[in-house]
């Protein structure tokens, strides 16, 4: 310590110093010293410290000035808070000083000290402390009117310090709002602006009645009529309470709107930029309250886009094209005569149309009025003659383009506007030769939007746009930027447009594209190699470019090698057979490439391209030693270059059987057992897929697979995690391997090894028990083994029969026995055989509940393969055996869910009479499979069945009606389907039901519209203005449906009303994904809120939604942030009875997780601590440990929460 204070008391004395040099290095060493974390200062030194950097305030040498200043920085954190109060007592008396360099020195010197105070969430009182200091000297500092320049630096210290620190300053709020508003009448234009800034840091974090009386302040000045300069301040800061303020302006736009209105037509074009300019933050901050007021700000906004008093555009609208690419000179002169230094008319027009763009920005749900209304004026506006504005039109129309293309209906654009796209083009393809790289920017930026947004909707315009990509990308003056715009908007028409539409253009192209690719800039040359790509696939017979010498270089950009790569692969796959005699350099250099690791992958990647491309190109010269190769790459960590290998290798063997011998395969076939693993289905799946094509092309080199990989196939049928494309893979593969006549791989050996396992589980006690998915698995496998064989299908079936009828066989064995009769039985082979069916039925009286279930799934399958011998058998045993309904219907449903439509519809009356019959069972499980039968059967014959089902809901009682509604659940199928079009126009009939008088019924209608909005949302999106109602009544609690039942000593609550509300809150979740532009999203939070102090699974469900509204409309969130603070608050805080059960302790820890995982949501949101509720519960959780702890674990994910927590405690 002692050494610390001697080093620093010696830099003190040198300070002292006559000579500035000395004065300099000594101050630099101090400041050196201050910024290690280790030191620490003793009292004395501290003091010593402060006085003598005070004092260097006042040096007479600039230099040793700032090194004071950049020494306050980490001296703040070091010394005790008093300390830091002298500093910040002297710097605000020498602010107030007569010479202005003290006074420069000093304010900066306050600056610096604010920037270090540690921000006041986190409750240390030295920074409130300061800050009233400070703030009670500004104020003073203010009021002194003789010195603007104090007032300036006053005003810009506060503006910093209530940015950084509002939360410290609200005992002095209101006063610094009674000093700040003065400010604005100030004589000088900088004070009243540094005024408006200052006053734009207050607002978010002040009260609610401060911001009130700010507002009406201004209004009341503003209805005084003031001279225009002051009329600009007050509107200009209106604009700017209003960014800052948010939604508070909300309640005080009724008022304001009338009066912005008024002042928009007084001739001063600054005061109407700045009515804009308010207008757009009104639009941005409250587009829900804006709503009245959007067809007046519409009409303003139309009318001051064109506003441009010192300018004629008649003339030019009638000269001819061509004359104007002569008379670009003579045109730029004549605009000169009329353009004129003090014309500020293009602000206005400016910051029309900005607020144009805010309109469309926030109000998609007005997109079609907008395409009537705004599109139209946007485009007659292209032709303006100053550059920034043309850019924010263009930025405007772009806006318009991508909530179109998010709102997924690019349908407006081209009949929206008359003949939409042509008119872009001819408005924009003059300006694509303009000499302004900004507007050539801005018209390639919304040319690619569009392209995006319509897909190949330009492909009449190509000939008018080729000549102004040509001219980007050959003119001298372009940027490289201008380049790379011009470029990439090139490779999205290439994707977007079919390629004989750009065949007769390619001798214009093609040139300027290879100098691209020559660029000294790799970025150019990148994007180039990008566009040479997409156009080799349209040219086809055309001269290849100079990508190859860029593929032999090795000294260039990463990116530019990659594309060299894929480009040149491009170009060998379609033309291959025009490269001649390079050919085989091309195809070494390729293998040179996969050699390397930064290149290998997208080598691999390009010769799949090659190997499978139609040209049949000759790979023999590199074969040999790619397949060595690919076969090292299956042995790397690196999945994606694992996956590429494989696709690589069965495009090989699939594409060059002839060139590949057997012995070349053993370098891949010896890595692929490792390959083939539950732990990578896909991996697996695309391995499989390899052995499959290699068993087709050379089954010579499978001699070995039995004690290699044929383990791990089979190893993977008995995993519970097969299922989909893998399953798939197998299936063809062992077909393809038992047709190849491997030695000791036939059929029967195959098929003792499949069904192994499940016989040698009950003889072998301790061998786990096969997984139910397993039993589905090795079924479809039997079977396909069966297809493969039909010789030794007959004699399989007979083993199967009696393996059934065996009492003596383990359960295992029944149960596959049974699932493989009927997977053979799907293909339609075992006919309406008398003894099969008398085996299912037999089965269906067993005592174990897994072979009844295995013979309704069996009976179904064997149906779907021969309908005419099962179909009439099953109907019957479902009208005779009430006892085996439920496994019978079971059957039915896989009956109708695998059957195609035509072979279904001669029976569909009589399976349609039948479920009828049963849609009223007592027994809920049954209804619903009698539902879900009908829904499927609804989707065969959709047109006639549809409307029956309508009629059904007026008939019967309230179950027959729970069944109709939960059917047309299961008509919603997520892929498109014929009866789409039908259901969408009926579906508001079911969903009337959410008004049905019996609860079941309009739980599951919710249930119904639950599933429509998730799986296809377009069913339902025009009805949410009478469905949501009727959906947030049924969110509220009902006290009528609550009852209290006695359980002996004890009274239990029961609520009946928790399903239904559970359902509602769950449609609730899944509109926010969905329909979020149909949302009013101010009444949505109201149920929200309601829903926060509800039941346990209810909140659970709500503090989801917070978390995700937080994200999805921040700007609704915060607006009722107050309101929703309070239950997050009370769930956070709440501790479990003492003496309560583990899980109710278990349940209120869950709860207060997902609370913890809402509020982490919300102080996500930009601006959010500014709330004063909400930094003042963050503070709450920074300072309560088990609170901390729970925060600290949902920030670090379920995981990664241990270390902080730990952290925390040791602290």
């Amino acid at each position: 310590m002692s050494n610390v204070s001697y080093h620093i008391s010696n830099l003190l004395e040198k300070m002292t110093s006559t000579d500035k040099d000395f004065r300099f290095m000594a101050t630099n060493d101090l400041m050196l010293e201050l910024q290690k974390d280790s030191i620490k200062l003793d009292e004395d030194s501290e003091r010593k410290v402060v006085t003598m950097l005070l004092k260097l305030l006042e040096d007479k040498n600039g230099e040793v000035q700032n090194l004071a200043v950049k020494c306050l920085a980490p001296l703040v954190s070091k010394v005790k808070e008093y300390q830091v109060e002298t500093m910040v007592d002297t710097l605000c008396s020498n602010m107030m000083s007569d010479k202005e360099q003290l006074r420069d020195i000093s304010s900066m010197g306050l600056k610096t000290v604010i920037a270090e105070l540690p921000p006041s969430s986190s409750g240390l009182t030295l920074t409130t402390s300061v800050c009233k200091k400070i703030t009670s000297q500004l104020i003073g500092a203010m009021g002194k009117h003789e010195d603007v320049s104090v007032q300036l630096e006053a005003l810009d210290i506060l503006s910093d310090m209530l940015g950084r620190l509002c939360g410290a300053l609200v005992s002095f709020h209101s006063s610094l709002l009674s000093s700040l508003l003065p400010q604005l009448t100030s004589p000088r234009m900088a004070v009243r602006k540094r005024s408006i800034l200052a006053l734009g840091q207050l607002v978010p974090c002040c009260s609610p009645a401060l911001f009130s009386q700010l507002t009406e302040h201004l209004l009341a000045e503003l209805a005084k009529g003031p001279p225009t300069s002051m009329t600009r301040t007050y509107i200009q800061c209106l604009a700017t309470i209003s960014r800052q303020g948010g939604h508070r302006v909300g309640e005080h736009l009724e008022k304001l709107i009338p009066m912005v209105v008024k002042f928009t037509s007084v001739e001063d074009d600054e005061l109407r930029e700045y009515c804009f300019q308010a207008f757009e933050a009104f639009i941005r901050r409250c587009p829900k309250e804006m709503s009245p007021h959007v067809a007046t700000v519409i009409q303003l906004c139309q009318k001051f886009m064109t506003f441009d008093p010192n300018y004629n555009y008649d003339d030019e609208e009638e000269e001819e094209e061509d004359s104007m690419d002569i008379e670009d000179g003579l045109d730029q002169e004549s605009d000169d005569e009329y353009s004129d230094d003090d014309d500020m008319s293009w602000k206005v027009r400016r910051s029309s149309i900005k607020c144009l763009e805010a309109l469309i920005a926030t109000r998609r749900d007005l997109l079609l009025s907008f395409y009537s209304s705004i599109c139209p004026a946007l485009l007659s506006r292209f032709k303006e003659r100053e550059e920034n504005v043309r850019a924010d039109i263009f930025a405007a129309f772009v806006t318009l383009l991508r909530q179109t293309r998010a709102g997924s209906s690019p349908h407006l654009i081209t009949t929206g506007s008359d003949q939409g796209v042509s008119v872009i083009v001819k408005a924009l393809h003059r300006q694509l030769k303009d000499k302004s790289i900004k507007s050539r920017q801005g018209c390639f930026c919304l040319l690619t939007e569009l392209a995006h947004t319509v897909p190949g909707a330009l492909e009449q315009h190509i000939p008018a746009l080729i000549p102004g990509i040509v001219f980007s990308l050959t003119d001298k003056a372009s940027s490289s930027t201008m380049r790379i715009d011009a470029l990439s908007f090139l490779h999205v028409l290439l994707l977007s447009h079919p390629p004989q539409t750009f065949q007769p253009h390619m001798q214009v192209l093609v040139p300027p594209v290879v100098g691209c690719v020559d660029d000294s800039f790799y970025k150019i040359t990148s994007e180039a190699l990008l566009v040479t790509q997409q156009l080799v696939r349209v040219m086809r017979p055309l001269e290849q470019s100079g990508a190859i010498s860029l593929l032999k270089a090795t000294d260039i950009d990463q990116e530019v090698k990659e594309r060299a790569i894929s480009c040149m692969g491009h170009m060998v796959c379609h033309l291959g057979d025009h490269l001649g005699a390079e050919l085989q350099g091309v195809l070494a250099i390729f293998l040179e490439r996969m050699k390397n690791e930064i290149t290998r992958l997208t080598a691999v990647r390009t010769i799949t391209l090659i190997s499978a491309s139609p040209l049949k190109i000759d790979l023999s010269s590199i074969l040999p030693e790619a397949l060595s190769v690919l076969g090292s790459f299956l042995r790397k960590n690196q999945r994606a270059l694992k996956l590429g290998t494989l696709a690589c290798l069965t495009a090989l063997v699939t594409h060059h059987t002839a060139g590949i011998k057997p012995a070349m395969l053993e370098p891949v076939l010896n890595e692929l057992p490792a390959l083939v693993d539950e732990s990578d289905m896909h991996v697996s799946q695309v391995s499989i897929t390899l052995l499959t094509c290699v068993a087709k092309a050379c089954p010579s080199s499978l001699a070995k697979i039995g004690s290699s990989v044929l383990p791990g196939v089979l190893g993977l049928v008995h995993s519970p995690l097969l299922q989909g494309g893998a399953l798939v893979a197998i299936l063809d593969f062992l077909q393809a391997l038992v047709l190849s006549k491997t030695s000791n791989l036939g059929y029967s050996q195959l098929l003792k090894s499949l069904t192994g396992p499940f016989h040698s589980s009950q003889s072998h006690p301790d061998s786990p028990a096969p997984h139910r998915q397993s039993y589905h698995s090795v079924a479809r496998c039997v079977a396909a083994l069966s297809a493969a064989c039909p010789k030794e299908a007959p004699g399989m079936v007979t083993g199967l029969i009696q393996e059934v009828s065996n009492p003596g066989s383990p359960e295992s064995a029944r149960v596959l026995a049974l699932l493989c009769l009927g997977e053979v039985g799907r293909s339609g082979s075992l006919g309406g055989s008398k003894e099969v069916q008398g085996v299912i039925l037999e089965a269906f009286s067993s005592t174990s509940e897994e072979v009844k279930t295995a013979a309704s799934c069996a009976l179904g399958s064997m149906a779907v393969g021969s309908l005419t011998d099962y179909l009439p058998f099953l109907l019957k045993e479902i009208s005779s055996q009430p006892k085996r309904q439920y496994l019978l219907l079971h059957s039915l449903k896989e009956v109708i869910s695998a059957c195609p439509a035509s072979s279904l519809s001669p029976h569909v009356e009589s399976i349609w009479a039948l479920l009828f019959q049963n849609c009223q069972c007592q027994e809920e499980g049954t209804r619903n499979l009698v539902a879900e039968c009908l829904g499927k059967l609804t989707i065969v014959n959709p047109a006639q069945l549809l409307p029956r089902l309508k009629q059904q809901l007026n008939a019967g009682s309230p179950l027959a009606r729970s069944t109709v509604v939960t059917a047309v659940k299961f008509t919603i199928v997520d892929q498109p389907a014929p009866i789409d079009t039908l259901l969408k126009d009926c579906i508001g009939d079911f969903l009337k039901t959410l008004q049905d008088e019996d609860i079941n019924v309009r739980r599951v209608a919710l249930v119904m519209f639950n599933s429509a909005a998730h799986n296809k949302p377009s069913l339902i999106r025009g009805l949410l203005a009478t469905v949501l109602p009727r959906l947030y009544k049924e969110t509220q609690i009902r006290k009528d449906l609550i009852r209290e039942v006695e359980m002996g000593p004890f009274k239990h609550t029961v609520d009946d009303g928790l399903d239904v509300r559970k359902a509602a809150f769950e449609c609730m979740y899944t509109l926010l994904d969905s329909c979020l532009d149909g949302l009013d999203i101010l009444l949505f939070l109201d149920h929200v809120e309601e829903g926060l102090k509800d039941h346990y699974d209810i909140r659970m469900l709500t503090f989801l939604m917070l978390a995700r509204l937080a994200s999805l409309c921040p700007g609704a969130v915060l607006q009722r942030l107050d309101r929703l603070v309070e239950p997050l608050k009370a769930t956070c805080t709440t501790k479990v009875k003492a003496g309560s059960v583990k899980q109710e302790f278990e349940k209120q820890e869950e709860l207060r997780r997902s609370a913890m995982r809402a509020v982490a949501a919300l102080l996500a949101v930009p601006e959010v601590e500014r709330s004063p509720s909400m930094a003042d519960f963050a503070n709450q959780i920074r300072t309560n440990a088990d609170m901390a702890s729970i925060y600290q674990s949902v920030q670090g994910g379920e995981g990664g929460g241990l270390g902080p927590v730990e952290s925390m405690d040791t602290s």
